[in-house]
């Protein structure tokens, strides 16, 4: 049994050292993240997908509500939003830099 470790490196995989977009994009889309996960909770205390009490699928329609709730609050969030994601992006940055 041959245990060896390849030194080979993984097709795609650059060895460089992320540069400063890539670093930026990770920190935006992470604040995006966090907006959209901010906005699925806003949605769902508002009623979205709150089921009707004269028609309604059920403990079905309860489970996938939350799913699309959490795809339109990321469409919103991917779409400009309400601004926090920027925000965010914009105070994490200076943390980060002044690190």
């Amino acid at each position: 049994m041959d245990l060896r470790v390849s030194s080979a490196l993984p097709v795609g995989k650059s060895t460089s050292p992320p540069t400063v977009q890539d670093k930026d994009a990770r920190l935006m889309q992470a604040a995006r993240e966090l907006e959209a996960s901010f906005l699925s909770e806003m949605l769902k205390h508002a009623g979205l997908g709150k089921t009707s009490s004269t028609f309604g699928g059920g403990v079905g329609e309860e489970q996938f509500s939350s799913l699309l709730r959490d795809a339109q609050a990321r469409e919103m969030a991917t779409s400009g939003g309400i601004g926090l994601a920027e925000n965010l992006f914009h105070a994490l940055k200076e943390k980060i830099d002044a690190q």
